[in-house]
C-alpha cells in the first residue's frame, strides 16, 4: 500500500474512532444527541463553528476561486468576519430563549416565537431543501480529494461511498458529541497543513508573495482587482452582505449554538473566529500559487488547483497528508448536515404530522432517516454538477430569506405576523427557485439600470421581494386583528 493511501486510511480510521469514542457515558435521547445536553464549554462550541468554516468549500473552493477567479474570492475572507460580529450580538439571545423551552433545532425557534408548529414546518422544510446541496458540496469534495490524493488508486465513487458510510456511522451512534471530537482532530490537521501550503509553495515558486503577485499581474493584467462589471464592487459588497446575514441561518450553525453551556461562549468566539479566518488567507496562497505552475484549469476543474500543485510539488507522503486534511474539512461539516436534517425532518416534520409521537419515538425517527438523506445526497453527488463555490452561493441564497423573520422575532413578542412571515419566505424561496432555473441575475431583470445595480448578487432580488411582501402581509393581518 502507498504512503498516501496509509496516510489517508489512518485518518479515517481515527476520525470514525474518534466519532464512536465521543459517545462514552451519555445516554443518546433527542437533546443529548443533537445538542450535545446544551453542555459544551468554549472549545467545543469553537471547535463545532470553525469547524463549519474549514469545508471542503475553503479547502478545494477558496483556493479554486484564487486560481480561476482571483480577487473576487476574497469575498469569502470577508463574509466570515462580518458574521462573527453579527453573532456576538444575535446568538446570546436565540441561546437564552432556546434553552429556556429546550428547543433542539432552528425550525423549532421559529415554531415558538411564532407560536406556529406550520410556520416551523415550513422552515424546517426550506432548510433541508438547502442542507441536501451543502452536503452534495461535502461529498463532492471528498471524492476529488481522496481521489486526487491516492493518486487515483481510490475512485472518487468509492470515496464518496466510503465517507458517508463513516458519517451515517457515527452520527447515529454519537450524535453531535461525534462531530465535536472529530472537529478536535481536523482543525489540527487543517491548520498545519493550510499554513504550511500556503507559505512554502509561493516561496519555492516565486521567492515570496510580491514576486507571486507581480508574476500574475504580468501574466494575466487585472486578475487581482476587481472587474469593472460582473464581479465588481458592487458585486462583491452584495455577496458579503447576503452570506454574512445568511451565516447562522444554516440550520447547522443556528442548532451548534443550542450545544453551549452559557451565553459567554459566544462573545469569546465572536472575538476569537475572525483571526482564525485569517488562515483561510494561506489556502488563497495555494491558489494563486497555482496559476502559473498549473495552467489550463477550467470551469469545475479549477477546484484541481492547490491538490495539482501539491502533487506537482511535495512527495506521495506529504500529499497523503494534504488529502487527510481534506478528507476531514468534508467529515466534520457532513455530519452536522445530516444530524441537523435528519433533527429537522423528525421534530419539526413528522411531529407536526403525528403530534402526539413520543420523544422517544421521535429520537428513533431522527436517527433512522441519516442513511435515507445520506443516500439521497451520494445520488446527486454522483450526477456530477457545478464548481464548488456557485453551488455553496445557491444554498445561501435558500437560507438568507429567513433573515428578516428571524431578526423581527428577536425581541420579546416577534414584530411581524405568523402570517407575513410565511408569506414572506416562501415569496423569498419563489423567488430564488426562479432566479436559478431561469438564471436571471439583475442585469437580465433590469438592463436599464446602472452597472452597479447590475452587478448585485440576485440574492439581494429574493431579500428584497421576501422583505415587501413580509411587510405588507403583515400590515393587512394586524389590521384585521390577528398574528396568523
Amino acid at each position: 500500500m502507498s504512503a498516501p493511501l496509509i496516510i489517508l486510511a489512518v485518518t479515517f480510521a481515527a476520525a470514525i474512532g474518534l466519532g464512536l469514542w465521543a459517545r462514552r457515558g451519555h445516554t443518546m435521547n433527542l437533546e443529548e444527541w443533537s445538542v450535545g445536553g446544551r453542555g459544551f464549554g468554549t472549545i467545543f462550541v469553537f471547535l463545532l463553528m470553525a469547524g463549519e468554516i474549514y469545508t471542503t468549500f475553503t479547502f478545494l473552493g477558496g483556493s479554486g476561486w484564487a486560481y480561476g477567479k482571483g480577487a473576487p474570492a476574497l469575498y469569502i475572507l470577508c463574509y466570515g468576519a462580518a458574521a462573527y460580529t453579527l453573532s456576538y450580538f444575535m446568538l446570546p439571545v436565540i441561546w437564552r430563549y432556546a434553552r429556556a423551552r429546550k428547543l433542539v433545532s432552528q425550525a423549532d425557534f421559529f415554531a415558538s416565537k411564532y407560536d406556529s408548529p406550520a410556520l416551523g414546518a415550513l422552515v424546517g422544510l426550506v432548510t433541508v431543501a438547502a442542507l441536501v446541496p451543502y452536503l452534495v458540496l461535502q461529498l463532492k469534495g471528498l471524492g476529488i480529494i481522496v481521489s486526487e490524493a491516492s493518486y487515483g488508486s481510490v475512485s472518487s465513487t468509492a470515496a464518496v461511498w466510503m465517507g458517508t458510510a463513516a458519517l451515517v456511522l457515527y452520527v447515529v451512534v454519537s450524535g453531535v458529541r461525534g462531530s465535536a471530537w472529530t472537529a478536535a482532530l481536523k482543525d489540527i490537521l487543517i491548520l498545519s497543513v493550510a499554513v504550511v501550503i500556503g507559505i512554502y509553495l509561493p516561496l519555492h515558486y516565486y521567492g515570496g508573495y510580491a514576486a507571486m503577485f507581480r508574476a500574475i499581474e504580468r501574466a494575466q493584467p487585472g486578475f487581482l482587482t476587481l472587474h469593472a462589471s460582473g464581479m465588481s464592487p458592487s458585486w462583491f459588497i452584495s455577496t458579503v452582505l447576503l452570506t454574512a446575514v445568511g451565516f447562522y441561518m444554516w440550520p447547522q450553525f443556528f442548532a451548534g449554538a443550542y450545544t453551549a453551556k452559557h451565553e459567554d461562549v459566544f462573545r469569546k468566539n465572536a472575538v476569537m473566529l475572525p483571526l482564525y479566518q485569517l488562515i483561510i488567507l494561506f489556502v488563497f496562497f495555494a491558489g494563486f500559487a497555482a496559476i502559473l505552475q498549473v495552467p489550463g484549469l477550467k470551469g469545475a476543474d479549477a477546484d484541481l488547483s492547490l491538490l495539482r500543485l501539491a502533487e506537482q510539488t511535495f512527495s506521495p507522503g506529504w500529499v497523503g497528508v494534504i488529502g487527510a486534511a481534506g478528507l476531514l474539512t468534508a467529515l466534520v461539516p457532513g455530519s452536522m448536515i445530516l444530524l441537523t436534517a435528519a433533527t429537522i425532518l423528525a421534530q419539526n416534520v413528522y411531529r407536526v404530522a403525528v403530534p402526539d409521537a413520543s420523544d422517544r419515538t421521535v429520537s428513533r425517527l431522527a436517527r433512522s432517516l441519516v442513511p435515507v438523506i445520506a443516500l439521497l445526497s451520494v445520488a446527486l453527488t454522483l450526477r456530477g454538477g457545478a464548481a464548488i463555490v456557485p453551488l455553496l452561493l445557491m444554498g445561501y441564497n435558500v437560507v438568507t430569506q429567513l433573515f428578516p423573520s428571524l431578526v423581527l422575532s428577536l425581541g420579546a413578542r416577534p414584530l411581524a405576523t405568523t402570517a407575513g412571515a410565511a408569506a414572506g419566505i416562501v415569496a423569498g424561496e419563489a423567488t430564488v427557485a426562479y432566479l436559478t432555473m431561469s438564471g436571471a441575475s439583475v442585469a437580465t431583470l433590469a438592463p436599464w439600470a446602472p452597472q452597479a445595480v447590475k452587478d448585485l448578487n440576485v440574492g439581494i432580488v429574493a431579500l428584497a421581494v421576501n422583505c415587501v411582501v413580509l411587510a405588507v402581509v403583515t400590515s393587512v393581518t394586524r389590521r384585521r386583528g390577528g398574528s396568523a
